[in-house]
């Protein structure tokens, strides 16, 4: 049986954009206004009733649009603004909007005026963009909206869909009421609440799946995406007494935190990031266990708080503050996430120290093994194998392990990662992007 066409509904504000359009917009239009402070709250507030269905969106959007005093000029300025605020996941899947430019659907309750140039960007179609449109006067100002626009209604989400009567697997993407309609309407086969920038618990408890990041969505629905594994589902543990502004690099890089005085047993096995405080220690027993740990980064010296050579021969990367210069305090969580991101190994203090630029259009592979001969003939006889064109390889090696970095362009079959994981003398493994 074929499979069912997939569509793809996502919304606009505080889903593909990380801000909610019209409060920019009055914020914007608004900037010399006296009472400006109690009239963004006003908006604020109407916004977020909405959003939580504690009032109905076509009263909201009506009491919105009355007190943005807005004009064409403001529009120009708002478009500029928001598109340096695209989503960060949402950002670096752009490929996926171009090859599925037909099955992704914008569905707004904003306007036409300012989603259009900021979504055209990533290849959606102008006819897949549905929102209001703005009422103006000749000379620009804006003083309503097209009322005969069912978004512009209460449940306008619900009508529009099913006057569009799409056929197929449908999943909606959204972080507010109007978007969980559309599942409780059963129009949509799923709804993935969106909490990258905002979430709003009444929706969260609804969601058939919580999506921290498109990463994530991308993830679960086994679909094309820019990064391998999304970095929600890595476990980053903060240990000790560590400044906010260290933890908040981190936590801006997508990963699930967790701040603890110490190193709780129920987190050993899950564990994918430690970040310590200067003077915390981690003892053998526990650095054993940490199957999925990847790499530590150490607020201070590490020498006698951690066993590096044991770190090593686990294939587990560490950063640390030798000179502990308290100014440094991005330079250890910048340093993990890099090593994250992109596999750079750059002053670590127990890995051979190796640092390359992303390539586009690739994949990158990692593999850490015992520094024995002939386990690069092995690897590439792997690829070989599977057909697979490398881009791109390096390996960084000091007397304990290697360190290899493969960038391939091909498609590849989970087999792939099986055959590599099971070399002799392989470490660890893991895909990165």
């Amino acid at each position: 049986m074929p499979k069912q066409k997939a569509y793809y509904i996502i919304d606009f504000d505080s889903t593909f954009t990380q801000v909610e359009a019209l409060d920019e917009l009055a914020r914007i239009s608004l900037r010399n206004h006296p009472d400006k402070e109690a009239i963004f709250q006003k908006i604020e507030d109407y916004t977020n009733f909405a959003m939580e269905g504690k009032l109905s969106f076509s009263e909201s959007l009506a009491q919105r649009v009355k007190l943005l005093e807005a004009n064409e000029d403001h529009l120009k300025q708002l478009i500029k603004h928001l598109k340096k605020k695209v989503s960060t996941s949402f950002s670096r899947n752009a490929e996926f909007f171009k090859k599925h430019a037909d099955e992704v659907l914008i569905v707004s309750g904003g306007f036409k005026e300012f989603i259009t140039p900021v979504v055209s960007q990533y290849h959606i179609k102008k006819e897949n963009i549905y929102a209001n449109t703005f009422v103006t006067t000749g000379d620009g100002k804006i003083i309503d909206y097209d009322h005969a626009n069912p978004l512009s209604e209460e449940g306008g989400k619900v009508k529009l869909l099913q006057h569009l009567k799409l056929e197929g697997e449908l999943f909606g993407i959204g972080d507010g009421y109007s978007d969980f309609q559309l599942r409780e309407s059963g129009i949509i086969n799923k709804f993935f609440a969106f909490t990258e920038n905002i979430a709003r618990e009444s929706i969260v408890s609804k969601a058939d799946h919580v999506t921290p990041s498109f990463d994530e969505f991308l993830y679960v629905n086994d679909l094309p995406r820019a990064i391998s594994y999304p970095k929600n589902r890595i476990l980053c543990l903060v240990i000790g007494e560590v400044d906010p502004l260290t933890i908040a690099i981190l936590k801006n890089d997508g990963l699930s935190i967790r701040h603890k005085t110490s190193f709780e047993e129920k987190y050993v096995k899950d564990v994918g990031i430690i970040l310590l405080a200067d003077g915390e220690k981690i003892d053998k027993e526990q650095l054993k266990n940490a199957a999925k740990l990847k790499t530590i980064g150490y607020l201070g010296n590490a020498k006698n708080k951690i066993d590096l050579d044991l770190c090593t021969k686990q294939g587990i990367v560490v950063f640390d503050d030798p000179k502990n210069n308290p100014r440094n305090i991005d330079f250890i969580p910048k340093r993990v996430a890099d090593f994250m991101n992109t596999g750079a190994t750059y002053l670590s203090s127990n890995f051979p120290n190796l640092q390359l630029p992303k390539i586009e259009k690739s994949h990158r592979l990692i593999h850490i093994h015992k520094n024995v001969p002939g386990i690069m003939a092995k690897i590439n006889t792997v690829f070989a194998k599977h057909d697979i064109n490398i881009v791109s390889q390096f390996l960084m090696t000091n007397p304990e392990i290697g360190y290899a970095i493969t960038d391939i362009n091909a498609q590849y079959d989970k087999q792939l990662f099986r055959s590599l994981k099971k070399i002799e003398q392989t470490i660890k493994f893991r895909v990165l992007y």
